[in-house]
């Protein structure tokens, strides 16, 4: 029998073109996550926002994505569906959420939408590691990294056009993001396949998603994911807020291009922190570099006060330092639930794990901008620490697991 054509173009590929179009995919999709955070200031002037209501405008994203990837997960819709069709659905809803904030009446409608965003990217960011997992094997580590480095990059580009563009240019800023989204999901549908290692679908389980807290390794791994994640977006949404005031603290008087510069240094500069930490996990084991990346920006956020109205550069190299380790490790935590997970049900453990770590980073996007208000910005970011020391913890505590075999029967390396 004569092989089908997408089973011949799996065999003819290239598993590094394959991450290298998905990785376009994914940061032309993940811009539409920061779009509307990048020009917060430009959102208030115009929709009159309270505090609490522009904090909204990322917690609606993230409140959103866990509702998309919680009902995925039940689901199994990443296991049961055509992993690109399900991605490149995912970035055009999004992109029409993002646009159409562009013509909103006013605050509730612009946070509807939010919502609306995070439900959508809900099949982008899940799916696209799933599709990695599914053409690597030994290289995993590194595959992964490759993937959340590029979606790292496109989580901040919103920040750079804002630093560029000023608070005059958020309609234009948001539609070009939209744009960019469409033709990831174009690129996706048309370019990538499932690779050679993608299990066949498994049949619908209600318990497959519960699977990933009883078995301890994966337990273990999605506990470092929930600790990475509690520091994670509250550094990334607030690292411009927290730059401004220490600007400000200097007599600095025009501070918010300075603020959305700062915050693409935060996210962008966690590609590179990304790519090498997904380098090294390949070769001394991922539990053991995650844990590593998690005790680097513990430690970041525990000297914030000591850099608060330092000189500029000092900031700035501060910030990239912090936004290097910070998402360092996130790749890693996929690859190990991927790692230990039945084969068929791989996306829907993945679609559980991030889930999991999105619904908690909702609590401190919103505490810390209350505690900045009774602590100042100097001191809030302590706060963040008990995420990355339990997050160490687990991967201690994994590694002691031993190496084992993974789901699929190949030796493991947790540490």
């Amino acid at each position: 029998m004569n092989p089908t054509p997408d089973a011949a173009i799996v065999r003819r590929a290239s598993p590094w073109l394959m991450l290298a179009l998905l990785a376009a995919g994914e940061f032309l999709g993940m811009t539409l996550w920061f779009s509307a955070t990048a020009v917060t200031p430009a959102l208030v002037a115009e929709f009159r926002l309270s505090t609490g209501q522009a904090a909204w405008l990322t917690m609606a994203v993230q409140g959103g994505f866990v509702a998309g990837t919680l009902a995925s997960a039940m689901l199994n819709l990443a296991d049961r569906l055509m992993a690109r069709r399900l991605f490149a659905v995912g970035c055009l809803a999004g992109a029409v959420a993002t646009a159409a904030i562009t013509r909103a009446a006013g605050p509730t409608q612009a946070i509807l939408l939010r919502f609306a965003t995070g439900v959508s990217l809900a099949a982008v960011y899940p799916t696209g590691l799933k599709i990695a997992a599914g053409w690597f094997r030994d290289r995993r580590g590194t595959a992964l990294a490759v993937l959340v480095a590029a979606l790292t990059v496109g989580q901040a580009f919103p920040h750079l056009l804002a630093s560029l563009a000023g608070p005059a240019g958020w309609r234009p800023l948001l539609l070009v993001t939209a744009t960019l989204a469409v033709l990831g999901g174009v690129v996706v549908l048309t370019f990538v396949r499932e690779g050679p290692f993608d299990a066949p679908a498994g049949r619908f389980d209600p318990r497959a998603a519960a699977r990933v807290y009883a078995e301890p390794r994966t337990r273990y791994a999605v506990f470092g994911y929930l600790g990475h994640q509690w520091e994670l977006y509250a550094m990334w949404t607030w690292i411009g807020a927290f730059a401004a005031a220490s600007l400000a603290s200097r007599g600095a008087i025009d501070t918010a291009r300075a603020a959305s510069a700062a915050a693409f240094v935060g996210v962008g500069a966690g590609a590179i922190g990304c790519l090498v930490a997904g380098l090294a996990a390949d070769r001394i084991g991922k539990a053991r570099v995650a844990g590593l990346a998690l005790r680097v920006s513990g430690a970041c956020a525990a000297i914030a006060p000591a850099v608060f109205g330092s000189h500029p550069a000092w900031l700035f190299l501060f910030v990239g330092a912090w936004g290097m380790s910070v998402v360092a490790d996130s790749a890693q935590f996929s690859a190990l639930v991927a790692d230990y997970s039945r084969p068929e049900y791989v996306g829907t453990a993945l679609t559980v794990e991030t889930c999991s770590g999105y619904l908690l980073t909702m609590l401190t996007i919103r505490v810390v901008p209350s505690l900045a208000a009774v602590v100042g910005w100097r001191w809030v970011f302590l706060a963040l620490v008990p995420g990355p020391v339990f997050g160490a913890w687990a991967m201690e505590r994994l590694k002691a697991q031993g190496s084992g075999l993974t789901p699929a029967g190949r030796p493991a390396r947790p540490g």
